[in-house]
């Protein structure tokens, strides 16, 4: 009997026109570094007495499907992730390089189906109704660039044949963290030492009574963008910011040699004051747990540029 191992397992994904079926065809297949996307079902433990000190059969509780991907960030398979976070982008261009515009803001977001497959079982499991609740990434000096993906999904279906088909293969460009800048108002941070980036649509999960324990839906409600900034600290220019309250537009981008670019744009960035610790002769380091706000001119919290050779998302 084969056993399975993390490195024959496989990932599809692909869009769903009805929320919760997944689609017959379509299919992409995404890279990716680990997964605990699963459904669970606890059990209730019996209440009853009378029965002596052996406790009666457990009852079975409502479904839970959720769970967290961690992806590269890449100048392909990363948009849709994007598409999924944000919604359909705005795509300019009648050739390649095209550029994709996210936008925040948006009330209707896409669901998706995902399948993870381990072949040598075989055990296929498609998760239907996949919805992304959060991203989030971090930026540093070295190591590898991955995302994040927390999902919400309704439900899953176990086969043992594969339900995606063949999935249409992506050429995967990554993105390192060499490849990296952030700037604040166009001008680049000096002293950064690292940043954490998080966007969230805090899912509301629409929780109903059914016969199958799944969740009816998952509505976005209020959006975030938050992390923080790590610097050595070398001026007051933040500190300085931080306590007259004022906002400025931060900025995240990674570009290839090749032309392919992914810019994370906060319109409206406010910054707490912190606290300037001394803590031994070595550098000091300041933290600015920054958040974004929808900016009254651009009209929206943040923007994502992705350019790459895709023309559709």
């Amino acid at each position: 009997m084969a056993r399975a191992q993390g490195a024959r397992a496989q990932m599809a994904l692909a869009f769903e026109t009805t929320y919760g079926t997944p689609p017959a065809s379509g299919y992409t297949k995404m890279p990716f570094a680990s997964t605990t996307l699963g459904a669970e079902q606890p059990l209730q433990t019996s209440e009853l007495l009378g029965y002596g000190r052996d406790p009666q059969a457990p009852i079975k509780d409502a479904v839970t499907a959720d769970g967290d991907v961690v992806i590269p960030i890449d100048a392909e398979a990363f948009g849709f992730w994007l598409k999924a976070a944000f919604g359909a982008p705005t795509t300019i261009g009648a050739d390649a390089p095209y550029t994709h515009e996210f936008r925040s803001g948006s009330w209707a977001l896409p669901s998706f189906s995902v399948e993870t497959g381990m072949p040598e079982v075989p055990r296929f499991a498609m998760y239907s109704g996949c919805m992304v609740d959060s991203l989030n990434w971090q930026m540093a000096r070295s190591g590898l660039l991955t995302s994040t993906a927390s999902i919400v999904a309704q439900g899953e279906a176990i086969a043992t044949t594969t339900a995606a088909g063949t999935p249409a293969n992506i050429a995967l460009k990554r993105f390192g963290h060499f490849n990296g800048s952030i700037t604040r108002n166009g001008a680049n941070i000096g002293n950064v030492v690292s940043t954490d980036l998080t966007y969230a649509n805090n899912l509301d999960r629409i929780e109903t009574i059914r016969s199958d324990g799944k969740i009816d839906g998952a509505d976005p409600s209020i959006a975030a963008l938050t992390g923080n900034v790590v610097v050595r600290f070398a001026d007051q220019t933040l500190v300085t910011q931080a306590i007259n309250g004022e906002a400025c537009e931060l900025e995240f981008s990674y570009t290839l040699p090749t032309g392919e670019s992914l810019t994370v744009t906060a319109h409206a960035v406010y910054l707490p004051r912190p606290r300037i610790e001394i803590s031994g002769p070595q550098g000091v380091q300041a933290t600015f747990d920054w958040q974004a706000a929808s900016d009254a001119v651009v009209g929206r919290m943040c923007t994502v540029t992705l350019t790459n050779d895709r023309e559709v998302y």
